[in-house]
Order: structure tokens, then C-alpha cells, then sequence
């Protein structure tokens, strides 16, 4: 039997598409599998995903994954191939599409960025087409990574700064959580209070965004007074160049990216 589609590497990544795609009803169980090398992680995903198919290589299939880590994506490309897998998307940070077709041949390559926010069903993804791969490649490759979030069209120089932005960013918006936390215990609250209302703020200014469709400078606008409380933090944060840290962040995690890339 030819499985549905291939996920290559049972880690963090590989188990969060494989439920993904089972609650979102992209594929049933048995049109599922997974290839694990390590025995006590199959023993793992098995248990807890009744009816995939486990095993140690990857099995014949329409379509594969490749979520391993980088230095192990050569080999795993060639168990594709010898498995017969028809087209692949490959998730590996920083493996250029020209390496992923040296070692997979003619079949049709879709090279991905995602994020850990995947994890919990709301990734952002970005994706670029190698060189036989048409329409109806992109279009598989964006329903496998929409069951776990966002994903948009990119050309494969733009993957760096898709890898600045998006790829980075949870880090970025993990410090802004715990200088806003540290803000409130120095303002008087206690830790809990002060977690509690800063992650509910961050939700909530997300919901804002994706919810009403207004620019972020349009609802920042919305929420300062003249001469309040928010014009004299947004003043602080300017006067101590936070606006422009961000954008030196994304710059150079966006060249750390072509280094890696090119090494």
C-alpha cells in the first residue's frame, strides 16, 4: 500500500504537522506514516498516534516530508527517493533547494520556513518552489502546513528573511513577554498577576489585529491619548531605540541566515 504522505523525522516538528493534518482531517490515520530512527520515539508517536504507520525508514508514498535536522537531510533525501516518494516538502532549516534536488532527482521539491508556533496549530510558513515543482505542488505543500497555521509564497531568496522574521520572531515576542512581566513586578505586581496580564495583552492585541483588520500603527493610535499614560511609555520605548532594535534584529538574524546558508 502507498501511504498518503511520508513524515521523515518524529521530533517536535514532524509530530506537531502529523496531528495537524489528522485533526484537520487532511488524511485519515492509515494514509499517514512516519520514519523514526530512534526505537523509544516510534514506541512514542505510535502510542499516541493509533493507526500511522511507525517505522524506522521512510515508506513508499505519494508525498514526503522532511523534518530532520539539517545535517541529516542528505541521507534522508536518498531514503526518499530509494522509497519511491513522488514529491517533496522539506521543513530543514537552511538546506538550500539546489542541495535538496542534487540529492532527490527529478521529483518536485518545495522548500519551507516555519515557526515553533506550529506546534500549537498557529505557524506562520513560508514556501518556495524548486525548479519541477508547478502549481499543484505549491498548492499540496501549503495544505500540508495549513493544518498547523498561516502559509504564504515566497521565492527562495526571500527564505532568509522569512528565517529573520517569522523564524526568529517567537524569540523576539518570548523577550518582549518577559520585559513586560518584569515591568509589572518593578511597578508593584506580583509575578503571577503580572504573567497573567501580560500573555492575556499579547492574545488580545493578536486577536486585534487578525480580528479587525486594522493596521497595527491604526490601533496603536487608538489606544494613546495625547498627554496619557501610553504617549509617555510609547515615548520611553522610542527614546531607547526599541523600534529600532527590532528591525537590527530581523537584519541580522536575516544575515546569519544567508552565512549559514551558503556554509
Amino acid at each position: 500500500m502507498t501511504a498518503r504522505l511520508v513524515i521523515v523525522g518524529g521530533g517536535r516538528m514532524g509530530e506537531a504537522l502529523l496531528g495537524g493534518l489528522l485533526d484537520a482531517g487532511w488524511a485519515g490515520a492509515a494514509e499517514l506514516a512516519v520514519a523514526e530512527p530512534v526505537a523509544a520515539r516510534r514506541d512514542e508517536l505510535a502510542a499516541r498516534f493509533a493507526g500511522v504507520t511507525v517505522a524506522a525508514e521512510p515508506v513508499r508514498a505519494d508525498g514526503a516530508v522532511i523534518a530532520v535536522k539539517p545535517g541529516d537531510v542528505p541521507a534522508a533525501c536518498r531514503a526518499v527517493a530509494a522509497a519511491g516518494v513522488a514529491r517533496v516538502l522539506s521543513v530543514a532549516a537552511g538546506v538550500p533547494l539546489a542541495t535538496l534536488e542534487a540529492e532527490l532527482g527529478h521529483r518536485p521539491v518545495v522548500r519551507a520556513m516555519p515557526n515553533t508556533p506550529a506546534l500549537v496549530g498557529a505557524g506562520a510558513a513560508a514556501i518556495a518552489a524548486g525548479a519541477g515543482a508547478g502549481e499543484d505542488d505549491l498548492a499540496w505543500a501549503e495544505g500540508v502546513l495549513a493544518a498547523v497555521g498561516t502559509v504564504v509564497r515566497v521565492p527562495e531568496h526571500q527564505l532568509d528573511a522569512v528565517t529573520g522574521l517569522s523564524g526568529s520572531g517567537p524569540a523576539y515576542v518570548m523577550l518582549v513577554v518577559e520585559a513586560l512581566i518584569e515591568g509589572g513586578v518593578l511597578a508593584g505586581l506580583h509575578r503571577d498577576v503580572a504573567t497573567a496580564l501580560t500573555v492575556q495583552t499579547l492574545l488580545g492585541s493578536a486577536r486585534l489585529l487578525t480580528e479587525t483588520g486594522q493596521p497595527p500603527e491604526a490601533l496603536r493610535a487608538g489606544v494613546t491619548s495625547p498627554g496619557g499614560t501610553t504617549a509617555a511609555g510609547l515615548r520611553a520605548l522610542e527614546a531607547a531605540g526599541v523600534r529600532a532594535a527590532f528591525i537590527e534584529a530581523v537584519a541580522a538574524a536575516t544575515e546569519r541566515s544567508r552565512q549559514l546558508g551558503a556554509g
